[in-house]
């Protein structure tokens, strides 16, 4: 597995200054949460209404993924596992999305950062913080009763138990210091994932209205 991951960059490409310049003016919004606290339907609901561009890192990587070629292997391998793929990599196809959509009014990024390393890591290549975090508060009960039912529906290969259970604790060894790291920066924004759609939705709304 090593081998398989020295092969994808573990440090992100540089933008130019140029690029930076484009992506300052944007409004950036990270909506973070574990596997299963509703994040990508949030997303939608929110870019459909704000005229926004949701990039869900998740999908995104799937994609990747699905690719027949020898780094789309190492992508699925990576993730079927329920580990992390490699940041530079990461960042890279991040950054590639925000630039290739920059006539977008502003962008919903779920699923990013996921540890410590990715959210220092994207303010030193973009050259910004995002304008705010907002996180999506779940039960682990709750997650794997979500991802277990969606599972069921065949829409995710990765929606099985053993890989829902190392996803979760993936996400909770990293997740914390994120938090934090946002929370010193007065940041983040908590919503309780475990209220009815509509609810979570319009406060998600307010978090929005107030960078408008």
């Amino acid at each position: 597995m090593g081998l398989c991951q020295a092969r994808l960059p573990k440090t992100a490409k540089p933008l130019k200054p140029e690029l930076q310049e484009k992506l300052k003016s944007q409004v950036i919004v990270f909506v973070i949460g574990g596997p299963g606290s509703g994040k990508g339907v949030q997303c939608e609901r929110l870019a459909a209404k704000y005229d926004f561009q949701h990039l869900g890192m998740g999908n995104l990587l799937r994609e990747e993924a699905g690719r027949p070629t020898g780094q789309g292997r190492q992508i699925k391998d990576i993730m079927m596992k329920g580990a992390l793929v490699p940041l530079g990599f990461v960042l890279d196809l991040l950054n590639a999305n925000l630039l290739k959509s920059e006539e977008a009014k502003g962008f919903l990024i779920d699923g990013f950062p996921r540890e410590l390393n990715q959210a220092k890591e994207f303010e030193n290549v973009v050259g910004r913080p995002p304008n705010i975090v907002i996180v999506l508060d779940c039960s682990t009960e709750t997650m794997i009763q979500r991802l277990l039912l969606r599972g069921q529906t065949g829409t995710r290969a990765d929606d099985n138990e053993a890989t829902v259970r190392q996803r979760l604790g993936t996400h909770y060894s990293l997740c914390e210091p994120v938090v934090a790291y946002y929370q010193q920066k007065n940041l983040l924004r908590n919503i309780l994932g475990e209220e009815p759609e509509d609810a979570i939705f319009t406060k998600c709304c307010s978090v929005i209205d107030s960078l408008l």
